[in-house]
């Protein structure tokens, strides 16, 4: 049994098609951001397909599964920064939970490739299906196990020509616009279809063209002034007792000089005390805002004494409304903002009980955190009404669309990045915050404790941005809109449009042929 698997795994790297299916998945790592190669899509995947179409059951699974885990071992890469510099373990230890990380991920697209097989007609990879099920085996990616929908496809597309159909598909539906461009590219290479492959890119481009000129949204004609502070805290020291009250007094620091802005934006846990325990500065920098007409948003973590329970929350300090008295801060006050989707192992423990003891990457500080509601009010801040999400949750925007209003003036994600060092991970980060903004037309900010800090308008391009690794204040005017994308209203129906589309055109191109 040894040797029969020493030599399936010697064959299984020694096939040159497995390496090709291998190097597709890797090289995808550079049409996402820093890199933002968009068109790259459409050169690996057509060719990749060239494995793939017609291959048998346990073929297509194989290549799918090579093809995903080259597709996550590059491109999330910058996990492993966490683990290695802050995990606690030996390097061959951290290298092995990154690789079982990507195989766990890469189980995803193998089944897109086993379905689009299994369920053909002729038990041979279908590229048409294979679209279709690649956008279910998505959707179970996003939601299995907390779900990680990180490096889907339709991410690479945000600065594209097809950045026009975000406002009606969303970056779900989007994947399925891609799968279709490149199944007919495929066909074309091959001079198969060429009728109906022309017939569906020229149909794409047309519309990308019509709907870029189209305005889901309208400006109000006001302008809120914004200050996003970064302050710049190293990872190592933030949660030293000693380095509490400095680190506060940095972030009240930085804002005194800019209470000029309407709404001032602290990243996660900026505030490194506990907020039981921090009242005694909260109702300081509450009052500092209020008196110059200002609001403070900042991150920080509330433990509750009783229940033994901390939640990673946002509070909002100094005006809530202009007819506020001066200090409006209360404890547990309702405008506030608890984070729902927690991350697997930074914010709680799966099998804590057994997983905690065996290596200090399980033991992290405040890796016990408990759920806020799915569903909470928008915060309020000097009269304007802003849906808050804190760092991994900007990834689902499900959430967000739960707890989206017509009232929703400005989307806000904050962050703390510096788990992640110097590595593509933030950049990705900013381009899914960038995607929500485009997805739902309102303008998002992101302020972070070391970059990527930013403010996006509503068509989710970036208006400004300050560099990583500074100490630096990020200052701008956004202008408001109103009005709803169809994504905000439709949007469980329209990321399946393109899905559905693609297998009808596989349906009647079936049909079609069976009956000749």
């Amino acid at each position: 049994m040894f040797s029969t698997l020493i030599r399936s795994s010697k064959e299984l790297i020694s096939a040159p098609k497995n390496w090709l299916s291998f190097i597709a998945g890797l090289s995808l790592v550079f049409a996402y951001a820093p890199f933002s190669l968009w068109w790259l899509p459409f050169i690996s995947i057509p060719l990749w397909f060239f494995i793939l179409n017609g291959c048998s059951t346990k073929s297509a699974t194989k290549h799918g599964f090579i093809f995903g885990f080259g597709w996550f071992a590059s491109g999330i890469s910058w996990v492993h920064v966490a683990i290695d510099q802050f995990g606690g373990m030996p390097l061959v230890i951290s290298i092995l939970l990154m690789v079982l990380l990507c195989l766990y991920l890469a189980l995803f697209p193998a089944l897109a490739t086993y379905l689009s097989a299994k369920l053909s007609t002729n038990k041979k990879a279908n590229l048409w299906l294979f679209s279709s099920f690649w956008l279910i085996t998505e959707y179970l990616r996003g939601v299995f196990l907390t779900g990680f929908p990180w490096l889907s496809l339709g991410y690479t597309q945000i600065d594209s020509p097809l950045a026009s159909f975000i406002p009606i598909t969303g970056e779900f539906g989007l994947n399925s616009i891609v799968l279709l461009l490149c199944i007919t590219i495929h066909l074309l290479i091959q001079r198969k279809n060429l009728v109906l492959s022309l017939t569906i890119i020229l149909s794409l481009i047309t519309t990308s063209a019509v709907l870029h000129d189209k305005s889901w949204v309208i400006p109000t004609n006001k302008t809120v002034k914004v200050a996003l502070i970064q302050g710049n805290i190293k990872q190592e020291i933030k949660w030293e007792p000693d380095q509490e009250w400095p680190t506060m007094l940095k972030y009240l620091d930085l804002t005194r000089v800019n209470y000029d802005a309407d709404i001032i934006i602290w990243p996660e846990s900026a505030i490194t005390a506990v907020e039981p325990l921090a009242q005694e500065f909260l109702e300081l920098a509450d009052k500092s805002a209020a008196i110059q007409n200002s609001t403070i948003i900042t991150g920080i973590l509330n433990y509750n004494f009783a229940n033994k329970e901390y939640f990673n929350s946002l509070i909002t300090l100094g005006k809530k409304h202009q007819a506020d008295p001066l200090g409006s801060y209360e404890y547990n006050a309702s405008n506030r903002y608890s984070k729902y989707h927690l991350l697997p192992i930074g914010e709680f423990v799966p099998f804590q009980e057994w997983l905690k003891p065996i290596a200090p990457l399980f033991n992290l500080p405040q890796s016990s955190f408990s759920s806020g509601e799915y569903v909470q009010p928008n915060l309020i801040a000097n009269d304007i009404h802003i849906l808050p999400l804190i760092c991994f949750e900007i990834a689902f925007p499900a959430q967000l669309k739960a707890n989206f209003q017509t009232t929703t003036n400005i989307l806000l994600t904050v962050s703390n990045d510096s788990w992640f060092g110097d590595s593509h991970g933030p950049h990705q980060h900013l381009d899914i915050a960038r995607m929500r903004a485009a997805e739902f037309g309102r303008p998002l900010l992101r302020a972070t404790n070391n970059g990527v800090t930013a403010a996006v308008d509503h068509l989710g391009k970036v208006i400004s941005v300050i560099p990583q690794f500074t100490e630096d204040v990020l200052r701008t005017e956004i202008m408001l809109v109103k009005g709803e994308t169809p994504f905000s209203i439709w949007g469980q129906f329209t990321q399946w449009l393109f899905a559905l589309i693609t297998l009808i055109i596989y349906l009647i191109h079936h049909f079609t042929r069976r009956s000749k």
